[in-house]
């Protein structure tokens, strides 16, 4: 990929803050820089907006909703089903700009676009679907309607880790049940939202019913827009500790709230399992976007029996790694998101060695330009490593082992967490049990990627509430109304 061509789509991208179908600088006219993890070299400054921007935005948001939810849903059906034609015109851009302002593998990037483009096809199939019920009640008296309503203008806070997916698979639900949006992308990664907010103008959306207000403070932005009274819902995909301060924040209007939060997935391994298929599961669902991922698995729970042969044949696979810039062909890892990223996976690494762990590959920062960490596997993890309990987010494979089926179930669910598991076991006996034991809202039975937007996506415990995707998805932004029209 050359320099120019990058520079070219960087050009590209819009700087100022999108609100009522305008580009505008922000209140005050300031600006934050975005960068390339890989280079630590600015690539975009755009417009960084204020509090009252975002009270703008959402004045504009409330301003368009009554008409938009008024629009018929077959034409909010086309308008994302042209803005997903679009996101397949223009992929590679999409691709290329995730991997230049998040760090992923071009190849990874290229994943997401299909993934995060298929919640605008699945959304807009759901939006001429919205359905009620109507019957005579059980006494014979008087006739039940039960009708959906848009729930009202939407605030989103998405993850800097998978800045198109998390957009799509918000915006898209809420549009097609007729919900006006206010959307604040990362500061890290907000180029893609931008970017993508420039297709849903292409694909003919209204004035006012999407707005986006990137800023380099969001706390101070989001917590006006929270506290409005005109808002009716509030998506956040983040951390556990901030998800609970916007669910505070949110109470205060009784909002309706999704929340996908923190993760600390188990990889559970049977001596009964394929092995092959556990140690490609594996590498998928650590490495996969650098380990910045929520759904990433954390702790490997490997049976003693097999958990030799199982790192010896992981180990040897993260050695083959290449490590780079995302452009570059044959990378598998990229670098981290920032400083801060690359000194917590030192500080995992280097308390769970001290603890008695085994360093089998890796296990440091790499010294030069950008935030990169190699690749590692540890084994012989002990109980108490802080590895253990605190999500990783990055490429850190930490192994400890287990005796029995019922040291297992304990091992993967002595977590706050409850977002996804992944098991691998040959015996369909022992899987039905683990559907049913593993206290998590996902589960991949002998594969190591779940997420698909035909299924509902969240978690169960301190990972959040709500679902996003699937039938399920369209649901967090309707209300249900009931009337009851008497017998004559």
């Amino acid at each position: 990929m050359s320099t120019q061509n990058e520079q070219a789509l960087l050009d590209s991208i819009p700087t100022g803050l999108f609100i009522g179908g305008e580009w505008i600088e922000g209140e005050t006219g300031a600006t934050f820089d975005v960068k390339d993890p890989s280079t630590n070299q600015v690539i975009r400054t755009i417009a960084d907006a204020t509090p009252a921007d975002g009270i703008r935005a959402l004045d504009v948001a409330v301003a368009a909703q009554d008409e938009w939810a008024a629009t018929a849903p077959r034409v909010r059906g086309e308008i994302l089903r042209r803005a997903f034609d679009l996101v397949q015109e223009r992929k590679e851009d999409l691709a290329l700009l995730m991997t230049l302002e998040m760090g992923k593998p071009l190849a990874e990037a290229r994943g997401e676009v299909a993934y995060g483009g298929e919640f605008l096809r699945w959304f807009s199939e759901e939006a001429v679907r919205i359905s009620g019920r109507y019957g005579l009640n059980p006494e014979g008296t008087g006739h039940m309607i039960v009708s959906q309503r848009p729930v009202g203008p939407s605030f989103f806070v998405t993850p800097w880790n998978f800045p198109f997916a998390m957009a799509t698979r918000k915006i898209a639900p809420a549009l097609a049940a007729g919900c006006t949006v206010v959307i604040k992308p990362p500061a890290l990664t907000p180029l893609t939202t931008i970017f993508f907010t420039t297709l849903l103008e292409e694909a003919g959306l209204p004035k006012g019913v999407v707005n986006v207000v990137q800023t380099s403070k969001s706390s101070a932005l989001s917590a006006p827009i929270i506290a409005d009274p005109r808002l009716r819902k509030l998506s956040f995909t983040g951390s556990t500790e901030v998800g609970r301060k916007l669910i505070a924040q949110a109470a205060e209007g009784v909002l309706r709230v999704s929340m996908e939060l923190g993760g600390n997935a188990p990889f559970v391994v049977f001596d009964d399992a394929d092995l092959d298929k556990a140690v490609e599961g594996a590498l998928a669902a650590k490495f996969r976007n650098i380990g910045q991922a929520c759904t990433a698995a954390n702790r490997f729970i490997v049976h003693k029996d097999v958990a030799g042969e199982f790192a010896k044949r992981v180990t040897e696979r993260v050695n083959g790694m290449k490590i780079g810039r995302g452009t570059e062909d044959g990378v598998a890892i990229g670098p981290l998101i920032d400083e801060d990223a690359v000194a917590k996976a030192g500080e995992l690494v280097d308390d769970a060695v001290e603890r008695g762990a085994t360093l089998l590959a890796g296990g440091k920062a790499l010294e030069g330009t950008g935030t990169f960490y190699e690749p590692t596997v540890l084994t012989d993890v002990v109980p108490g490593s802080a590895i253990l309990r605190e999500e990783i987010f990055g490429p850190v494979l930490a192994i400890a082992t287990f005796e029995t089926e019922d040291e297992a179930v304990r091992l993967a669910n002595d977590t706050e967490y409850g977002l996804v598991s992944y098991v691998f076991t040959e015996n369909l006996q022992r899987g039905q049990r683990m559907i049913d034991a593993l206290e998590t809202g996902m589960m991949g039975l002998n594969v190591g990627v779940v997420s698909n937007a035909a299924a509902p996506f969240g978690g169960v415990k301190q990972s959040g509430v709500g679902r996003e995707g699937g039938f399920e998805g369209i649901h967090e932004y309707l209300s249900t109304k009931y009337t009851l029209i008497p017998v004559s």
